[in-house]
């Protein structure tokens, strides 16, 4: 046992769990491979075993753990801590209790507390925990959860506030994997006190994988830019997009956005789109006339195949009738570093669409979020904007660039807030957009097409990052390319094509606008859009518009 109290690196802590291991995969050789990958805590839990057995495996795991200088806690069982001078032990509420375990093991062990709740977290100080472990985050098949209460990131970053102050750490756990590990430590970060998380507690993505080495290399990367951008910053950045890319002012800016133009007519990428039933045909028509391809794949086992090949994906769950496909798709649009869009139509108005929208968002991370008022300040958590149906109701937002750059930075993504004006936000900036029709509230699935083109242009940002830097650069982001400019891009093509519409001499209504849109989204240009855009940059970070 040590003479003095071992600092602790949280970042990535592997809870062993023997029974998920692959077949054929054997422990130790997962436990030295997963080291080398960059773990940096391990606890060693053995819920099945006799007391000899539980010995014997965490005294080969410390010896292991030892030549990578990486500590050892113990679950729950302090005779095993005792026997092999592990660095200390870890207790659930129902284990032994915290002052009996400090006194059992002395002042200079490490006692980490499972905790659920700010009062859980409270009394864990009080009673000297050196850390705490926060959960269940989502559920998760490594353990029973079926009976405690899932925090979700924001129940996490509600314990976080009640340990701002107090030196102890907190890692989470439950349900935690590539996709919504992103989202989990942006969207923690306290509300009051910005405190937040140390690190993560891994078990099956790392016990489970054939390649531990490589599962945790790619977890930790994630981890160890999440704090880089902490050391600097007084907020989360949406690290999904590629740092000091986007243009500074509004001539760069239209610039670009006429990049993203020419990208998409010369490469005409496959853009995947699991979209609402009433729009699918506008949908296709909209991708086609600004010169990319439309697939509108459901089936989980299709989707899974196409994601290499795509060049971005949407999920818009107008209609909710493929969950398990968009599920599937947006996982492996993640693993395959793919632009994601989500469009939650709807998403206030029901409790099966706002539980819908939690089910995916703990599968997949997004790196766009489009939406109405509506739809933007029920995932804002705002009581500024009521729903009815897919409509919107109330006066709007009071501060709409404060909300969409406040919910950027909460959900780790490009915000994008559709209405008479636009705004789009990465959590720094905020562009307002002022182009548009009144026409485009007239006919059904205006919204879902700007989704599409939000879509297409996000596609054609990741191929102008892939052509103008090092692939290997940035390889903790998700998705490479600049989703801000992506983003405003398709914004600006669907309200400029529809005010240039909106003023033909054959255009009498809805049903001659909407055949017009298609045509005129065909016949931008980039010197067109340049002209008529009406853009405004109200709070670009470099200016210290950021708060």
């Amino acid at each position: 046992m040590s003479s003095s109290k071992p600092k602790i690196d949280y970042s990535l802590y592997l809870v062993t769990g023997r029974e998920l291991l692959p077949p054929g995969k054997d422990y130790y050789e997962s436990l030295e491979e997963s080291l080398q990958g960059g773990v940096t805590l391990v606890q060693v839990r053995e819920k099945l075993t006799d007391t000899g057995e539980f010995i014997d495996v965490a005294r080969r795991t410390k010896e292991i753990c030892d030549r990578y200088k990486v500590p050892v806690l113990i679950n729950d069982r302090i005779d095993v801590h005792l026997a092999i001078g592990s660095a200390g032990i870890h207790i659930g509420q129902s284990d032994c209790p915290l002052p009996l375990a400090r006194q059992l093991l002395g002042p200079n062990a490490i006692i980490g507390v499972s905790v659920s709740s700010p009062a859980d977290a409270k009394r864990a100080v009080a009673q000297g925990a050196d850390y705490v472990g926060i959960g269940p985050v989502w559920p998760t098949g490594s353990k029973d959860v079926s009976k405690k209460v899932l925090l979700s990131p924001e129940g996490v970053g509600a314990v976080l506030d009640a340990l701002a102050g107090t030196g102890v750490e907190a890692v989470a756990i439950g349900g935690i994997h590539p996709p919504n590990l992103q989202y989990l430590l942006h969207a923690s970060i306290a509300p009051n006190s910005r405190n937040h998380l140390a690190g993560i507690a891994i078990i099956s993505d790392i016990v489970g994988s054939r390649i531990p080495k490589e599962a945790s290399e790619g977890l930790r990367k994630v981890v160890d830019s999440f704090k880089r951008s902490r050391e600097t910053l007084d907020h989360p950045q949406a690290i999904f997009c590629a740092k000091a890319q986007s243009p500074r002012d509004t001539e760069g800016i239209l610039a670009r956005v006429g990049d993203l133009m020419r990208i998409v007519r010369n490469n005409t990428p496959l853009i995947h789109q699991i979209t609402n039933n009433v729009v699918i045909n506008d949908s296709a028509n909209a991708t086609l006339a600004v010169g990319a391809s439309p697939i509108m794949a459901t089936n989980a086992r299709d989707v899974k195949d196409l994601s290499p090949a795509i060049g971005a994906l949407l999920v818009n769950f107008g209609t909710i009738t493929d969950k398990e496909g968009m599920m599937v798709a947006g996982r492996e649009a993640n693993v395959n570093r793919k632009p994601v869009v989500f469009d939650p139509v709807a998403v206030g108005a029901t409790s099966y669409r706002r539980e819908t929208s939690k089910e995916l968002l703990a599968h997949w991370q997004p790196t766009v979020i489009k939406g109405n008022a509506a739809e933007i300040g029920a995932l804002a958590q705002s009581a500024e904007v009521a729903t009815r149906g897919v409509d919107s109701v109330g006066s709007g937002f009071s501060d709409p660039a404060k909300v969409v750059r406040d919910l950027a930075r909460r959900r780790a993504a490009i915000i994008v807030l559709t209405g008479e004006h636009d705004y789009i936000s990465d959590g720094e900036t905020v562009i307002k957009a002022s182009n548009g029709h009144k026409l485009l509230g007239v006919i059904t699935g205006s919204g879902c097409m700007t989704g599409t083109l939000v879509t297409t242009f996000c596609a054609a940002a990741r191929l102008y990052h892939l052509a103008n830097h090092d692939p290997f650069e940035e390889e903790s982001q998700l998705v490479q390319g600049d989703m801000l400019m992506g983003a405003l891009a398709g914004v600006l093509v669907i309200t400029i094509a529809a005010e240039v519409a909106a003023a033909r001499s054959d255009v009498k209504g809805p049903g001659t606008f909407r055949a017009a849109l298609i045509d005129e989204l065909y016949n931008l240009t980039p010197d067109v859009l340049v002209e008529r855009a009406k853009i405004e940059v109200i709070s670009p970070a470099w200016k210290g518009g950021a708060d």
